[in-house]
C-alpha cells in the first residue's frame, strides 16, 4: 500500500512539473517520463470488498441474547505485476471494528507464560501475502501466505458470491473462518479446453491446542500468535471441473499432524488431522444451486483432549473435549426473478433479485473416543430462506430467516433474523 500511495504521489507531482517546465527538459524526454509513470499505474490492481450484517436473535438456547450489528469485514487486495509472469498479490481484512490482540509465549522474562499484546484498536490482518509465478496454464507457482483450497469458502468469500447474509455457516463451523496459510502451492488448468483444474500445496499444519467440542478445528489455525510454528507441515489437494467463470465441481482434501505445533511440546502423540470433501457450485439460468459435503478425523482425540483440559487460562481457548471425527453438509438453491420476467417481456432492468433457500447440517462430535462424551448438543440443523437485491453490479442488499435446530431433546431451537449489505468493487 505504501508503495501505492508513492506512486500516486508522484504521478500528482510529476503532472504540474511536466506542464510547467518542459523548457528545461528535451521534447523526447517528456513522454518518457509520462510512460514510466503510466506503466508503474498499469502494474497495480486493486479490489475492495465488505459486509455489515444485523441479527436479530430468539434462541430457546440462549433468551437473554441480544440483537447484533456487525461491521463485519472490509478487504483491501491489492496486486502489482513485477514482470509479465510474476505478481505481487496481497489481502488485507479490518475485521468486525473491534479489538485486536496478539499472545506470545515467553520462556525466559514471563517464565513460561503466554503474553499478551493489546496492539490496535481494530483487528486487522494480513490474509495473503504472497508471489504468484505463471509459467503455462497448467503450471503455477505461489509462494508465502495464500488461501487453503479447501470447499467453497476459498471461491465464494466476496459477499456478491453467497446469498446468505454471513458466508457458508457448515463451514465456518467446523473449518477455520478465512482459512490461510504459509507454504507453496502448484496449481492450473488441464485439457484441451482448461476445464480441469488442480492445486497441489504444502502448507504449515494446524495447532490443536485450540480444538474444540463446538468448533471442531475451527480455531486451529495460528492466527493468535506472532509466528506461525512450522513443526508439522500440511498437504492440500485439490481437483475441480470447470464450467465458466463460477461453475465448479470437484474435491479436495487435507491431512496433517497437529501436535508439533503446539505452543508447548506437551503432547507427545501424533494427531493427524484429515478432511475430505465434495463440492458444487453451478449456474444454469435462472437457477443456481451449490452444495458441499465433508468428512473430518483427528487421531488420538482423547490425548488432545486430555492435554488441552490442562492448558493455560491465558491462552483463551475453549478446554473442552475434542472429537475423532466431525461431519457437515450444505445444499442451497436460488432462483433470478428478474431473468423469468425478461423472458416474457424481453427486457431486463439494471438490478436482479433473487430468491432462496438453504439447508445446512454438521455436527462437530460426531464420533468421540475413548471416555469423550458425545454430547448432542452439537448436532445442528439449520432452514434459511432469503432474498438478495443487487442494486448494480458492485451492491447487494440481503435479508434472510433460519431456524437452527440442536440435537439436544427441550429448547433446542435458534430462530434469527438477519439482513446485512455487501459490495465487491473490482
Amino acid at each position: 500500500m505504501r508503495h501505492l500511495l508513492s506512486l500516486a504521489l508522484t504521478l500528482a507531482l510529476l503532472h504540474p512539473l511536466a506542464a510547467q517546465e518542459t523548457s528545461l527538459l528535451p521534447d523526447d524526454s517528456i513522454p518518457t517520463l509520462r510512460e514510466r509513470v503510466l506503466d508503474q499505474l498499469g502494474r497495480i490492481k486493486l479490489e475492495v470488498y465488505g459486509t455489515i450484517n444485523y441479527q436479530h436473535y430468539d434462541w430457546q438456547t440462549f433468551p437473554g441474547k441480544r440483537s447484533t450489528i456487525d461491521l463485519e469485514r472490509f478487504v483491501l487486495e491489492p496486486s502489482y505485476r513485477l514482470s509479465p509472469r510474476l505478481q505481487l498479490r496481497a489481502e488485507i481484512e479490518f475485521e468486525h471494528g473491534g479489538t485486536g490482540a496478539t499472545v506470545e509465549f515467553d520462556r525466559f522474562e514471563e517464565f513460561g507464560e503466554f503474553e499478551y499484546e493489546i496492539e490496535k484498536g481494530g483487528e486487522i490482518l494480513l490474509e495473503q501475502l504472497n508471489l504468484d509465478w505463471h509459467f503455462r496454464d497448467w503450471l503455477n507457482l505461489k509462494v508465502g501466505h495464500f488461501e487453503v483450497p479447501i470447499g467453497l469458502m476459498p471461491f465464494r468469500d466476496e459477499p456478491t458470491d453467497y446469498f446468505t447474509v454471513t458466508v457458508s455457516e457448515m463451514e465456518t463451523s467446523l473449518l477455520p473462518v478465512n482459512w490461510n496459510e504459509n507454504g507453496i502451492s502448484f496449481y492450473g488448468l488441464l485439457g484441451k479446453q482448461k476445464k480441469w483444474y488442480y492445486n497441489l500445496s504444502v502448507i504449515n499444519g494446524l495447532d490443536n491446542s485450540a480444538f474444540s467440542s463446538a468448533g471442531w478445528v475451527q480455531r486451529g489455525s495460528q492466527k493468535r500468535f506472532e509466528m506461525a510454528n512450522a513443526e508439522n507441515m500440511a498437504l492440500v489437494a485439490r481437483f475441480d471441473y470447470v464450467g465458466g467463470k463460477e461453475n465448479r465441481i470437484g474435491v479436495s482434501g487435507f491431512i496433517g499432524n497437529s501436535s508439533g505445533n503446539r505452543p508447548k511440546p506437551d503432547l507427545n502423540v501424533p494427531a493427524w488431522v484429515g478432511i475430505a470433501d465434495v463440492h458444487f457450485v453451478w449456474e444454469m439460468e435462472p437457477f443456481e444451486i451449490a452444495g458441499m459435503a465433508m468428512y473430518g478425523t483427528l487421531s488420538n482425540s482423547e490425548a488432545v483432549s486430555n492435554a488441552n483440559r490442562n492448558l493455560s487460562n491465558n491462552l483463551n481457548v475453549k478446554r473442552t473435549p475434542v472429537a475423532a471425527a466431525a461431519i457437515g453438509t450444505f445444499l442451497e438453491a436460488g432462483i433470478e426473478v428478474f431473468d423469468l420476467v425478461t423472458r416474457r417481456t424481453g427486457r431486463h432492468p439494471d438490478s436482479e433479485l433473487y430468491l432462496f433457500g438453504r439447508y445446512d447440517y454438521y455436527d462437530s462430535m460426531y464420533k468421540t473416543e475413548g471416555e469423550v462424551f458425545n454430547n448432542p448438543r452439537w448436532e445442528r440443523h439449520t432452514w434459511t430462506v432469503g432474498a438478495n437485491y443487487d442494486l448494480n453490479p458492485y451492491v447487494r442488499l440481503k435479508m434472510q430467516y433460519s431456524v437452527r435446530k440442536l440435537g439436544i431433546p427441550t429448547d433446542n431451537l435458534e430462530r434469527t433474523f438477519g439482513a446485512g449489505l455487501g459490495f465487491y468493487l473490482r
